[in-house]
């Protein structure tokens, strides 16, 4: 496995995290679990903790705390948004959250080394809030550590988006569907690598019949059956493997966390979504988090790992466990299979 890839994370007071840590993760990860048991907010632990800066974190933080027409209202009522930033801020004042790689220490193999950090933390004598990021893909990233008052933060951030186009994280894909200005932006950019263009379109081709993605008149086309659509023709199906292929291929030795992922697919066409998801995230060295409700889902992934014999995949079940904390069993390759031969239940306990 990569040395970038995650190998543990620790939240603390994040949403319906107090106090929560798992670890022995694998190449590509999927997290399965009942309703409202914290499966999207274990991704958006993952999503914020590659803030590199406190406004990058706390813009992060809109994106997933807040629908995206509130975040466009707030740019146009000054004092809504000001109210809106104060909010978010005393809401995540004791957050904590660190993705974890093993480090390159000879001597102390044990140490775990954090490849993403956030921290934040109130003064209340003082009447500041303390941030703490970190963002590091390969021990050269960047950090900072600064102290706000309330009001000289709300207005960086006011600043921020206000003189910044709002933009969609190519890393984390949710379980709403991305518009198609984001799906357009991610072709295009995908058009700009022949290779990763090819792949793109070789897998579309597999599943949906697709003879190409062409960018007519600055817009990407559609082929299938010898006639041209636009994105907005397609269905939620196609639409959201060229996210997820796309997004992929462009995210080479990076992370991918994706919500929902059985979102818009027929059951029909998830044996081949998990084979592509495997073989471009190897190819890519890309490590994915992924959420699912389905069973069907589940039983899909365990059964095209075992076909294409891959063994850097981990299966997590997120549960309450009898003291009603959260909790996780996160099982290796092997351990999964087993657990899926055996015919266990694998959406939650």
């Amino acid at each position: 496995m990569s040395e970038h890839f995650v190998r543990e994370i620790e939240i603390k007071n994040f949403k319906c995290f107090q106090d929560f840590k798992a670890e022995g993760f694998g190449r590509v990860n999927l997290i399965g679990g009942k309703n409202n048991v914290g499966k999207t907010a274990f991704m958006e632990a993952c999503y914020l903790s590659q803030a590199s800066s406190p406004t990058k974190l706390y813009t992060k933080l809109l994106e997933i705390d807040t629908h995206r027409d509130v975040i466009n209202n707030l740019l146009f009522l000054p004092k809504n948004r000001e109210e809106a930033f104060r909010k978010l801020v005393r809401k995540y004042t004791k957050l904590s959250i660190s993705l974890n790689i093993e480090a390159e220490e000879p001597n102390n193999p044990e140490h775990k080394y954090p490849i993403g950090l956030v921290e934040i933390k109130e003064n209340s004598q003082k009447g500041n809030v303390h941030i703490y990021t970190k963002y590091d893909m390969r021990h050269q990233g960047d950090q900072e550590s600064m102290h706000y008052s309330y009001s000289d933060l709300v207005m960086r951030l006011d600043f921020n988006i206000k003189n910044a186009r709002y933009q969609f994280s190519k890393n984390f894909i949710s379980s709403y569907s991305n518009s198609n200005r984001e799906l357009e932006t991610i072709i295009g950019d995908s058009k700009l690598n022949d290779n990763k263009y090819e792949t793109l379109n070789k897998h579309l081709l597999e599943v949906f019949n697709v003879t190409s993605i062409d960018i007519i008149k600055n817009k990407p086309m559609i082929k299938s059956d010898g006639k041209y659509k636009e994105l907005s023709q397609l269905g939620q199906g196609i639409k959201t493997f060229i996210n997820i292929i796309a997004s992929i291929l462009l995210l080479k030795d990076d992370f991918i966390f994706i919500d929902e992922i059985e979102n818009g697919i027929h059951y029909t066409n998830l044996d081949k979504l998990w084979e592509i998801i495997l073989t471009i995230s190897k190819e890519a060295n890309v490590q994915v988090f992924a959420t699912t409700h389905s069973k069907e889902c589940i039983e899909s992934y365990a059964r095209v790992a075992k076909k294409l014999e891959d063994e850097e995949i981990t299966f997590i079940e997120l549960g309450r466990n009898k003291e009603n904390k959260l909790d996780s069993t996160v099982m290796d390759s092997e351990m999964f299979q087993r657990f899926i031969a055996l015919g266990n239940e694998v959406r939650g306990w």
